[in-house]
């Protein structure tokens, strides 16, 4: 594979999309109840499994923003962000295109409520994409333990 990218737009990306990780997974993990519910209002999982996901996706996310913020198994947790959003995409675009008007449940599911799914929700999640081709692509492996060995 090509590596393109080097330099600080490397630990940028990481310590953004670390972050976002990070701060998405906080209330998450404070209300998995209501984290089920904003999952299941997708209508994308049978019932009872957005119970599984609600407890275990919070976590996954919290690892790999924090993975990325210190710089061990980058690769993984990149490729983890990849995935993640990947799904994300198609799960709100899904949504929107059956004409459901939901909360996202991206950042916050609590009682307060979080914004509504749309077309910036898909941008932004492509953007979090872009980011991730930028650490998965970079030259170096500066400020980073244990990197993979090519």
């Amino acid at each position: 594979m090509i590596k393109y990218f080097k330099g600080p737009a490397i630990i940028i990306s990481r310590l953004i999309l670390g972050a976002v990780f990070i701060y998405a997974s906080w209330d998450k993990i404070m209300n998995p109840d209501d984290f089920a519910k904003a999952i299941g209002n997708y209508h994308v999982l049978p019932f009872g499994l957005e119970n599984l996901l609600a407890l275990i996706l919070p976590w996954l996310e919290l690892f790999t923003g924090i993975c990325l913020i210190i710089g061990v198994m980058v690769d993984g947790a990149t490729v983890l962000v990849v995935l993640m959003n990947i799904v994300f995409i198609f799960a709100i675009s899904q949504a929107l295109a059956r004409g459901i008007s939901i909360e996202c449940g991206c950042f916050s599911v609590s009682s307060e409520g979080g914004s509504n799914i749309g077309i910036q929700t898909i941008l932004r999640d492509i953007g979090y994409l872009l980011l991730a081709y930028v650490v998965y692509c970079r030259q170096d492996n500066k400020f980073e333990f244990f990197p993979k060995s090519v």
